[in-house]
């Protein structure tokens, strides 16, 4: 940070200790955000998770113990946006620990991921997990009905509901379903907690303790950050680690550094996943909002707009981003190193950026637990798919160019798939940004693809380049391309199925189905790409028939010159 951005963020400091934010915050007072209680008096839940998981833990203890001797060997879940994000942060950095159960998280209506999942489980040692807040999530519910239906065909039918546990809220659909379908166990959370800020609670804490996280340790540090967090003193020098946070994203935001960008440690990449659902799901409403970045390819200084705010999540021993920083600052760009000595300092990281993102909304004054429009694109979504059923069909419109390989959507008169790109970026430069939504499956191959476009549409505009999956992007920066200023442009892939479509079940135990998943991925693309317009956002749609890498490659400018990029540490790894 130079001198300006610390004068900024003391300045904001001063202003959060002048208005009494913190104790205000932790008295559950509404107008820190809203002259109306709606959605926040019963949304302030996650405050308190440290006080009472504790007493579950000997639950998911005695959960753990019985699939062990039972010999399960691995768990599924099933969940979308905050009931999937972070038991993925669990699994991806904290691995399975010997005698415990390797995690799946299934967050995707793509047929061909579905299908390449199901067919690697052994059905007699698999449990589900059937995790949504509310209950009726449409990805969810149709993944546990195509799921349920699979199990019949594997297994004795006396036996299924021992292989499914849910998480939910207490009278949710799923709860009673819980209970009429026989499932080993039914685990109801505080209903007062959102989805994006539960990782601490039921929805984190039982897909952690199945891959053999000491949940007594993790839940002991994230204790310490609650109680920093009550620190009412605001000063440069304080004790609140959360509040200079808050101040920090919130002062770079309101002074148009508003693409917080994720530089993290190898170990801990997909933490910056479920951070940015926090953020942007938070932020991005009233024509207001912060853009997080995450996984994005590294680049030279230069490529970057002044809109950028960075943010090192820097795990001990692990230095790659260390000299990539260091430039960063040398060219004048604002980061933020949060260094963490362990994987268990994340139980502190979570609580931090919970209670961060409170703040800077405060300090934006946007409300940070709802989320108005994202019910939109659901809307229209159930409207493709009435339409389909009666039809056959999900749209009529014509491409504005077509061959063999790929349909373009939303440029006139085009001669070629990159023409049509180029015309659509021409005027983009920061602080626009450009989202790529990917409504394909998830491969290595096809995610080296967009990534390698994501960095030289960087290259070329300067501005910051999202890239998210559909349709787990629509419960994570949906409502922020929604809701936010308008400086999105919105590029986005859809595509056939690479293999053979699944059926969606229409009833538990029933082989009737009225719908396949690449009918439901293919709704929700077109239901969010109509919801875009309907804000006077720009959209740019590419249906790609096959070789699906290659054609998103062949988008690239051939005369786009190579990134010179500073080296990583020697003595980082990825």
């Amino acid at each position: 940070m130079n001198a300006q951005h610390t004068q900024w963020i003391n300045e904001t400091l001063e202003q959060l200790q002048r208005t009494r934010v913190i104790p205000r915050l932790w008295a559950h007072d509404h107008t820190l955000w809203s002259s109306e209680p709606t959605e926040i008096t019963n949304r302030l839940g996650w405050l308190h998770c440290t006080e009472w998981m504790p007493n579950r833990l000997h639950q998911l203890t005695a959960l753990v113990k019985g699939l062990q001797k039972e010999n399960y060997r691995q768990a599924v879940l099933l969940g979308m946006g905050g009931s999937s994000l972070a038991p993925q942060v669990f699994r991806q950095v904290f691995g399975v620990q010997e005698g415990f159960l390797d995690l799946r998280v299934i967050d995707t209506t793509d047929p061909d991921t579905i299908t390449r999942e199901a067919e690697h489980l052994d059905y007699r040692r698999t449990i589900f997990i059937v995790s949504t807040k509310s209950g009726g999530t449409v990805e969810t519910f149709s993944l546990f009905r195509y799921f349920y239906n699979r199990c019949l065909s594997e297994l004795p039918e006396n036996e299924i509901g021992a292989h499914f546990l849910a998480i939910t809220d207490p009278g949710s659909t799923l709860a009673e379903l819980a209970e009429k379908l026989r499932f080993r166990a039914l685990f109801l959370n505080d209903p007062n907690i959102g989805g994006r800020y539960s990782a601490l609670s039921l929805f984190g804490m039982l897909p952690a303790a199945l891959v053999g996280v000491d949940l007594h340790t993790f839940l002991e540090q994230a204790a310490q950050a609650v109680q920093q967090s009550q620190e009412e003193t605001l000063t440069p020098e304080c004790q609140n680690p959360a509040a200079m946070l808050g101040a920090a994203i919130g002062a770079m935001a309101l002074h148009g550094k508003d693409k917080i960008t994720f530089l993290t440690s190898p170990s801990l990449e997909s933490f910056g996943d479920w951070v940015e659902q926090l953020l942007a799901e938070s932020s991005g409403k009233s024509g207001k909002g912060i853009l997080p970045v995450v996984r994005e390819p590294v680049g030279n200084p230069e490529e970057y707009g002044s809109d950028r705010f960075f943010v090192y999540l820097r795990l001990n021993g692990e230095e790659t981003y260390d000299n990539l920083t260091l430039a960063l600052q040398d060219r004048g760009h604002p980061v933020l190193i949060l260094p963490l000595a362990g994987r268990y300092n994340l139980a502190e990281q979570f609580f931090y950026w919970e209670m961060a993102t409170a703040i800077a909304c405060h300090l934006l004054g946007v409300h940070p637990f709802d989320q108005p429009n994202v019910e939109e694109t659901k809307a229209l979504t159930r409207q493709l798919i009435a339409a389909f059923r009666e039809k056959g069909k999900l749209t009529s419109t014509k491409p504005d160019f077509y061959n063999e390989s790929v349909e373009v959507f939303g440029i006139t008169a085009t001669a070629s798939p990159d023409e049509a790109l180029q015309r659509f970026l021409a005027h983009a430069a920061p602080p626009a940004y450009i989202a790529i939504q990917a409504f394909l499956p998830y491969t290595a191959e096809i995610d080296q693809a967009l990534q390698t476009l994501r960095a030289a549409l960087r290259r070329q505009t300067r501005c910051a380049v999202t890239l998210g999956y559909g349709p787990r992007y629509l419960h994570s920066t949906g409502q922020l391309h929604k809701g936010d200023a308008g400086n999105g442009t919105f590029v986005q892939f859809t595509c056939d199925p690479q293999g053979n479509d699944l059926p969606i079940p229409d009833e538990f135990g029933s082989s009737h189905a009225s719908l396949c998943f690449g009918d439901l991925k293919l709704a929700q693309a077109l239901g969010d790409q109509q919801a875009l317009l309907n804000q006077g956002r720009r959209v740019l749609r590419f249906h790609l028939k096959k070789d699906l890498s290659h054609n998103i490659l062949s988008l690239i400018p051939k005369d786009l010159p190579e990134s010179n990029t500073p080296p990583a540490d020697p003595a980082g790894g990825n």
